[in-house]
């Protein structure tokens, strides 16, 4: 990670993979995700201005704004902010038309998260979120759980209609900043989907009370939030056993069995 300076003063931020055909393909969907939050016209985003692979073929990169982080930005008004991008009209044409899914596919951390469009919120989460990890999980007890949440998904979204929303994928502590004041988000995992699943990192997001009621003022609460939420949170505590093993592998059990029995 490289900060550069242009003759005229602007400073660039510079990042580099080492790794040239994944790197690529890793900045692209970053840069597309990030261009995505940034057509929503909410909170502060870093301009990407090229990916690429540098000259002799050793290293990709992407290069985007250096924003300068400073201030206090207010939770209520991150709440807001947030879920005036959840409500814009998404970039992309397929989201538009009511699809799920993202133009790439992208990461979550180090894993590869597939985004192929789908009309059907509910068989895009269960293949290509909670089938996709468990497969790299590889583990038959939570194999045999996983199957009997995915058999019922559909139960969980009875009486709410999904729409796509413009999501930053991997909303955490380490993702979120200010500049000036105003709440900033960098990082993304980004794809079109329900807004409810933003908040499958919030166990580490740090969210108050007061982000909680700035975003309420614009998106209600919905009847069985509770239950989808510990949907859209294993997807994402798999994604950690999958990249770090440990105790997530007990976090991801009970949750499901909380779920299924």
């Amino acid at each position: 990670m490289h900060v550069l300076e242009t003759e005229g003063g602007k400073k660039l931020f510079l990042k580099t993979s080492r790794n040239d055909a994944e790197g690529l393909e890793m900045f692209q969907g970053e840069a597309i995700g990030l261009n995505a939050m940034h057509h929503t016209q909410t909170m502060v985003v870093p301009k990407v201005y090229h990916v690429g692979v540098a000259e002799g073929g050793v290293e990709s990169y992407i290069l985007m704004d250096f924003l300068e982080f400073g201030g206090r930005a207010s939770q209520q008004e991150f709440g807001r902010k947030l879920a005036q991008m959840h409500l814009a009209e998404p970039m992309a044409d397929e989201a538009k038309r009511g699809s799920f899914g993202f133009p790439v596919k992208n990461t979550i951390g180090g894993t590869a998260q597939p985004n192929s469009w789908n009309d059907n919120w509910v068989e895009f989460f269960r293949t290509q979120r909670l089938q996709h990890q468990l497969r790299l999980a590889g583990d038959a007890e939570l194999s045999k759980l996983g199957d009997k949440l995915c058999n019922k998904l559909e139960d969980y979204f009875e009486g709410i209609e999904v729409k796509p929303s413009t999501l930053h994928g991997d909303l955490w502590s380490g993702n979120i900043a200010s500049c000036d004041g105003e709440p900033s988000v960098f990082d993304p995992a980004c794809y079109y989907g329900h807004h409810e699943a933003e908040f499958g990192m919030s166990w580490c997001a740090g969210f108050t009370s007061g982000f909680w009621n700035g975003y309420r003022e614009l998106i209600s609460k919905e009847p069985g939030w509770e239950e989808r939420h510990q949907i859209y949170t294993l997807y994402h505590i798999l994604n950690h056993y999958n990249l770090f093993g440990g105790g997530y592998r007990s976090q991801c059990t009970s949750i499901l069995r909380s779920l299924v029995g």
